[in-house]
């Protein structure tokens, strides 16, 4: 967000400079991905601003009631805003593959499964995932290509192993959430992928794809 520490905020900051900063705060586009009875709410509160000089407020009351108002419109617009901030940075996730990565797929199961022995769980899960989609490429299920994503790899491989799609879907969705969403993976996580990878390199791709 652009409303950090200010150097430039006046000592007692008055109506128009209370509704400028709740302008600016809210001029990011994810505040008006959120259609609702907040933005008549936001609207009906930046209009408040308008009216502190007409209440006999003293020179420090009025400060209060800007830097509070302000601060609740934020506190608000931040919360309904937060869910599309993270869907965004799910959908901006890079590759599963960097372009310099010629590891094979057993180098990357090796890496996954020391990382799980050293309880490093995350880093398991996200190698785990690389092992399963460069051991395609490597058995010619999936072609290579460079910045592939894991939506893009789960849905690849799963018009081409149908009986794995639903998994494979769930994987990518997990290596995402881990590598670019800041979430934690757990023991359980790692398990589950260890055992989708597996299951990877012994199925059959279907006639009809493999014949593609």
């Amino acid at each position: 967000m652009t409303s950090g520490v200010r150097t430039d905020v006046p000592v007692t900051p008055d109506g128009p400079t209370g509704r400028r900063w709740a302008l600016e705060e809210l001029s990011h586009p994810e505040y008006h991905e959120k259609k609702s009875l907040l933005a008549r709410f936001i609207e009906w509160v930046l209009d408040r601003f308008d009216g502190l000089g007409g209440h006999g407020f003293s020179g420090l009351q009025s400060a209060l009631v800007v830097v509070g108002i302000t601060a609740l419109v934020i506190a608000i617009a931040f919360v309904v805003a937060g869910p599309v901030r993270r869907s965004r940075r799910v959908r901006s996730a890079g590759a599963v593959l960097a372009q310099d990565d010629t590891r094979t797929a057993e180098q990357m199961r090796a890496a996954a499964d020391a990382a799980a022995r050293a309880g490093d769980f995350s880093l398991a899960v996200v190698e785990r995932f690389r092992a399963l989609v460069r051991g395609l490429e490597e058995r010619l299920v999936l072609d290579e290509r460079a910045g592939r994503t894991a939506h893009e790899a789960s849905l690849d491989a799963g018009r081409r192993l149908p009986a794995l799609a639903p998994d494979l879907a769930s994987a990518g969705a997990l290596f995402d959430d881990v590598a670019y969403g800041g979430r934690t993976a757990s023991a359980e996580d790692d398990q589950r992928l260890r055992a989708l990878e597996e299951r990877s390199r012994h199925e059959r791709p279907a006639l009809a794809e493999a014949a593609r």
